[in-house]
C-alpha cells in the first residue's frame, strides 16, 4: 500500500479533487523523476505532443529498444515452456542493473540459445538420419535376402500381377530393359546388376504409404516389386517436429528410366532414400559404423540438452524481473514522450492532473529523485490554470479495489460524479447470491475466501499468474459473495441443491398413513408456515417447479427494478450537487415515470398477489393495460380501482 496508508481519509461516494499542475525536470534526472512518480501513481500527464507521431518523438529510440528487449525476453518465455520447465524456479538474487547492462546481456542470452538450438537441431537431424539408416538396414536386409531365395516355383503366383496379352506392343531394344518383366529378370541367375534388377530402398511417412505405392505402380506400369515393414520406433519429423511413425520400404525395378521416376516419386512424397549394400557382411559391418555413431550423437544431444536447460533455469529465475523491469521502463519513457523540451533543450516541461491531497507527497518524491540522480537543479513543481474538466480520481483500499475496478469496466463515473461502486459493494455480491443461492456451495466458496485473506501478506508479495491474481485481487468480494450466497442459500432451503429440516419441521403432512400419494396428489398444510425459508416438502412435489420459479422470477424482477430506480436516484443527486435542473427535469423525472409506471406498476402486483394470495394472471394484466384499457378485469382484479389506475 506504500503511500496510500499515510494519506487522509477517502471520499467514497466522489472523486477526490483535482488541480491541474506543471512540472519543470532538468534533464538529468528526467528519467528517475518520472519512474518514482509512475510507483506513486497519484499523477496523470497530458500528452503535449498529441499533434507528432512516434516516430517524431524525443524517446522513440528508447521506446523501440525496450520493445526489442520485449521481444527477446517473449522468446526466452517461449523456450522455458518448450523445454517443459514451466515450475518456477527460486529466484537468484542479482544486484539491480541498469537498462543498457541489462539490454547486452539479454543480447549475449539470446545469441547463445539461438546458437545452442542450431546446434541442437543439427543433431537432431544427423541423429533422425542415423536412426532412419539403422532401421531401413535392419528391414530391407530382411527384403534382400528373401529376393536372393527367390525361386522359379513363384511363376504361376506372379503372373497374376502381369498385365493381360490381350494386346501386343512392340519395344525397342532400349526400352527393352525398362518394360521387361521382373519375373523374367529374377528368373535370370546371377546377381541383380548383371539381371538388370536394381533397387531403392529408404524410409517414408507410415500414413503416405498407400498412395506412396499406388503410384510408384502407375509410374512404372506394375513392373516393379514394393515391400515395407514398421519401424519399431517413433522417430522425430523435422518438418512437424513431432514424432512420427515411418515405414521401411524397398522397391525392386529394372531399367534407368524407372529409377529417375521412383527417385522423383519418393522426393515428392518426402521419403528419405539410403543406399544399402548386398552384401550381408557389409551390411553388418555398416550396421556397427551407425550404432556407434548413434551413441556418440545421443551422449552429445544429452549434454547439450543439459547446458540448453541450465541457461533456462537460470534465465527463469530472472524473467518476472526482467520483465517487470522493462515494462516499467517502457511506460517511463512513453511518459517522457508525453513531455515538451523547452528552448534550451535543458529540462523538460509537463503538465498534468494530481489530487489536491497528494501535491506534498509528489514534492517529497521530486526531492527524492533529484537526490538520486545528483542534480543540481531541483523539479519545479507548482498548480496552474486549466480550462478542460479533471480526470475521475477515486481511492481505493485493498477492500474496496476489487469492487471499483467491476464498475470501471462498464463505465468511469464524470469527475465529481456519484460513486456507483459503493452501492456495488453490496448488490453485487446480493444479486450474485440470488442466483448462486446454495449454502453449501457458499461454504465451499467462503473456505476459499478465508484462505486467501488468511495468506493476504505471503501471497501479496509473490509473482502470481494471471488468473490467480484476478482470484486473489478479489478476495473481498469473494467473501461478501460466500457470505450472501449462504443467506440466501438458507432462504431457498437448498444444501447442495438437497432440502433440509433445519429450522424445524414441515408445515405439510400426507394426505394418508401410508403417504403412497405425496407426491402425486399432493400433501395437505397441519401446522404453521416453515419458519424461515422455504418448506422443504415442497422439493420433489408437484407443485415444485412452478411455485419456485414463480418465486425466484418475480424476486428476480423486484430486485433488479429496485436496482434500475437506485441508479435513476442517483442521477437526481448528480444534478443536483452540479445545479443542473435540465438534467432533474428532462432526464430523471421521465426515467422515474416511465419506470415505475410499467415495471413499477408490475412490481406492485407482484407484492399484492403474495400478500393476498389472489391467482390473477399477470401476465394477462400487463398486456391487456394496453391492448383493451377499458375491459372488465374480471378474476385478473388485485385491488379496487385498479381499472381507473391502469387507465
Amino acid at each position: 500500500m506504500g503511500y496510500i496508508d499515510k494519506l487522509p481519509a477517502m471520499d467514497l461516494m466522489r472523486s477526490e479533487k483535482m488541480t491541474p499542475v506543471q512540472l519543470i525536470i532538468p534533464v538529468e534526472s528526467a528519467r528517475r523523476a518520472i519512474s518514482y512518480l509512475g510507483q506513486l501513481g497519484l499523477l496523470q500527464f497530458r500528452d503535449l505532443n498529441a499533434d507528432k507521431s512516434p516516430f517524431q518523438r524525443t524517446f522513440v529510440n528508447q521506446v523501440k529498444r525496450c520493445a526489442e528487449m520485449s521481444r527477446k525476453l517473449r522468446f526466452f518465455k517461449d523456450q522455458i515452456h518448450k523445454a517443459g520447465l514451466m515450475s518456477a524456479p527460486r529466484p537468484i538474487l542479482q544486484p539491480e542493473m541498469e537498462l543498457e547492462q541489462l539490454e547486452m546481456q539479454l543480447a549475449e542470452y539470446e545469441h547463445e540459445l539461438l546458437e545452442m538450438n542450431n546446434n541442437s537441431e543439427q543433431l537432431q537431424q544427423s541423429y533422425s538420419e542415423l536412426l532412419e539408416l539403422k532401421i531401413v538396414l535392419q528391414k530391407a536386409g530382411g527384403f534382400l535376402v528373401s529376393s536372393k531365395s527367390h525361386v522359379v516355383s513363384e511363376e504361376i503366383e506372379l503372373d497374376d500381377h502381369v498385365y493381360s496379352n490381350e494386346g501386343y506392343h512392340v519395344y525397342s531394344n532400349e526400352d527393352y530393359a525398362d518394360t521387361t518383366s521382373l519375373l523374367e529378370k529374377d528368373m535370370i541367375p546371377g546377381p541383380s546388376n548383371q539381371s538388370g534388377l536394381s533397387f531403392i530402398s529408404g524410409i517414408i511417412i507410415r500414413s503416405k504409404v498407400l498412395m506412396f505405392e499406388r503410384m510408384l505402380f502407375r509410374a512404372t506400369r506394375g513392373n516393379m516389386l514394393f515391400s515395407q515393414a514398421p519401424a519399431d520406433e517413433k522417430i522425430l519429423d523435422p518438418v512437424s517436429t513431432e514424432m512420427v511413425e515411418k515405414m521401411a520400404f524397398v522397391v525392386f525395378f529394372s531399367g534407368e528410366q524407372a529409377k529417375t521416376k521412383i527417385l522423383r516419386i519418393c522426393e515428392a512424397f518426402g521419403a528419405n532414400c539410403y543406399s544399402i549394400p548386398e552384401d550381408i557382411t557389409e551390411q553388418r559391418q555398416l550396421n556397427r559404423v551407425v550404432l556407434s555413431r548413434l551413441s556418440e550423437l545421443e551422449a552429445t544431444l544429452d549434454a547439450g540438452i543439459h547446458l540448453r536447460n541450465n541457461a533456462l533455469t537460470f534465465i527463469g529465475s530472472q524473467l518476472s524481473k526482467w520483465i517487470d523491469k522493462v515494462r516499467r521502463e517502457k511506460a517511463v519513457y512513453d511518459t517522457l514522450n508525453m513531455l515538451n523540451f523547452d528552448v534550451t533543450k535543458k529540462c523538460l516541461v509537463g503538465e498534468g492532473w494530481c489530487p489536491i491531497f497528494a501535491k506534498t507527497q509528489i514534492q517529497e518524491v521530486l526531492q527524492r529523485a533529484t537526490f538520486d540522480s545528483n542534480s543540481q537543479v531541483g523539479v519545479v513543481f507548482h498548480a496552474m490554470d486549466a480550462v478542460e474538466s479533471p480526470p475521475t480520481y477515486f481511492r481505493t483500499n485493498r477492500f474496496t479495489n476489487s469492487f471499483q475496478e467491476i464498475v470501471d469496466a462498464y463505465g468511469v463515473a464524470r469527475y465529481q460524479e456519484a460513486n456507483p461502486a459503493v452501492y456495488t459493494i453490496i448488490t453485487f455480491p446480493f444479486l450474485f447470491a440470488v442466483m448462486f443461492g446454495d449454502w453449501g456451495h457458499g461454504i465451499c466458496l467462503l473456505l476459499g475466501a478465508l484462505f486467501l485473506i488468511s495468506r493476504e501478506s505471503k501471497l501479496g508479495s509473490q509473482k502470481l499468474g494471471s488468473i490467480m491474481e484476478m482470484v486473489f485481487g478479489g478476495r473481498y468480494l469473494l467473501l461478501l459473495m460466500s457470505l450472501f450466497s449462504i443467506y440466501c442459500g438458507l432462504i431457498y432451503n437448498e444444501f447442495f441443491s438437497v432440502p433440509y429440516h433445519i429450522f424445524g419441521g414441515s408445515a405439510y403432512k400426507c394426505r394418508d398413513a401410508t403417504c403412497s400419494d405425496a407426491h402425486s396428489v399432493g400433501l395437505v398444510k397441519f401446522q404453521d408456515a416453515y419458519p424461515f425459508g422455504v418448506d422443504p416438502s415442497w422439493r420433489g412435489s408437484r407443485s415444485e417447479l412452478p411455485f419456485l420459479n414463480s418465486l425466484k422470477m418475480k424476486m428476480s424482477i423486484l430486485l433488479g427494478v429496485t436496482q434500475m430506480n437506485l441508479g435513476i436516484i442517483l442521477s437526481y443527486f448528480n444534478a443536483r450537487f452540479f445545479h443542473n435542473s435540465l438534467d432533474f427535469r428532462y432526464q430523471f423525472l421521465p426515467q422515474m415515470i416511465f419506470l415505475n409506471s410499467l415495471f413499477g406498476y408490475l412490481s406492485m402486483l407482484i407484492v399484492i398477489k403474495w400478500c393476498t394470495g389472489s391467482q390473477a394472471d399477470l401476465y394477462h394484466v400487463m398486456i391487456y393495460m394496453f391492448l383493451s384499457p377499458f375491459d372488465d378485469l374480471g378474476d385478473n382484479q388485485l385491488f379496487p380501482g385498479q381499472k381507473v389506475l391502469q387507465a
